[in-house]
């Protein structure tokens, strides 16, 4: 099948969005295209994730409710010392709004650039893994920063977003979460299972001279349909959604600027304190402490029992002679 130009898919969006019945001849007739080309946009949109209803004789709408990002929406959530030192962009489609914001002109020091996407078709998590979002139903943002000097504790600094994210989701009414170290948004299942619900991927462009460019991307499931589920789940990973923990999943726009606002806070405070500040949030939300773990690094396997964090947010593993180890990357998953 033909897939519909990016901008109708776009406008036929925008137009579900406020949740009542379109009939095809209205899309067609207010997009300026043919009741199959509105077809062709809402099979592809259904393809990017978003639930549409069909009802004979009666036109599309959307399963659930859904908001689409605006940046002024989003602007007036945010706290105005916070929304005065932001640069804000919406686009409907992107690669990684992470890796553009690597290549783009970086912020004034002391301000940021925030960049949210509809649609992320190269997401990336950790170690090269794509990350699956779906269209309506995810968050794909990312914030730039400049830090000069670099904070001693940069490698902490995926630890501190983090807390800043859950921060931000449990004042949005979401039930209570964890953290996986390094950069996981999970909640435990009643198995014990890790059910992965966002992720965080922390980036720098350092430069010969002058400050050093900090892109932290945010990708968060806020509702998954059953299909997505499957679809993450085939390549490896457990997935949830926030709406089933308690989020308005609806109300995307003033979850953007939670996120925003608490994570820009955040790294203001991170650039002056450093990481001391974040460590009991970290360490209240840890949910590896005293669970025994497996860390693949490379071709290497190690096991042991987590015992939280140090200063530095080096994860730290007892082996069974007793002897703690700090580990600073690696891939890690819970023994069972």
């Amino acid at each position: 099948m033909t897939q519909a130009a990016p901008m109708l898919t776009q406008k036929i969006f925008g137009a579900l969005t406020d949740g009542q019945l379109h009939s095809g001849e209205a899309l067609a007739e207010a997009t300026g295209v043919t009741r199959s080309a509105v077809w062709k946009a809402i099979s592809q949109l259904r393809g990017m994730g978003l639930l549409i209803e069909a009802q004979t004789n009666r036109g599309y709408r959307l399963g659930a409710s859904c908001e689409a990002l605006n940046v002024s929406a989003i602007r007036g959530d945010l706290p105005k010392e916070i929304s005065d030192l932001v640069q804000l962009e919406v686009v409907w489609e992107i690669g990684s709004t992470n890796a553009r914001l690597l290549e783009s002109q970086p912020p004034t020091p002391g301000e940021f650039a925030v960049l949210l996407a509809e649609n992320q078709t190269g997401g990336r998590g950790r170690r090269g893994r794509r990350w699956q979002a779906a269209l309506g139903g995810s968050l794909c943002l990312s914030i730039a920063t400049n830090f000069e000097p670099l904070p001693h504790d940069l490698p902490a600094l995926s630890l501190v977003v983090g807390t800043c994210v859950r921060e931000a989701l449990l004042s949005c009414g979401v039930r209570d979460i964890s953290l996986k170290w390094p950069n996981d948004v999970v909640i435990l299942s009643a198995s014990a299972q890790l059910v992965k619900l966002g992720g965080i991927l922390a980036e720098l462009r350092a430069e010969a001279v002058g400050p050093a460019l900090v892109v932290v991307g945010i990708g968060l499931n806020l509702r998954l349909g059953e299909d997505k589920k499957k679809l993450i789940a085939d390549s490896g990973t457990l997935a949830g959604d926030l709406e089933s923990l308690g989020l308005d999943a609806g109300k995307r726009n003033a979850v953007a600027a939670a996120i925003i606002g608490r994570v820009i806070a955040g790294l203001k405070r991170f650039a002056v304190e450093g990481f001391a500040p974040f460590i009991e949030d970290w360490r209240t939300a840890d949910v590896l402490c005293d669970q025994p773990i497996r860390v693949l690094d490379g071709s290497s396997e190690r096991q042991g029992i987590a015992r939280g964090i140090d200063a530095q947010g080096a994860l730290q593993l007892e082996h069974a002679t007793g002897h703690r180890s700090s580990i600073l990357a690696g891939e890690i998953s819970v023994r069972t």
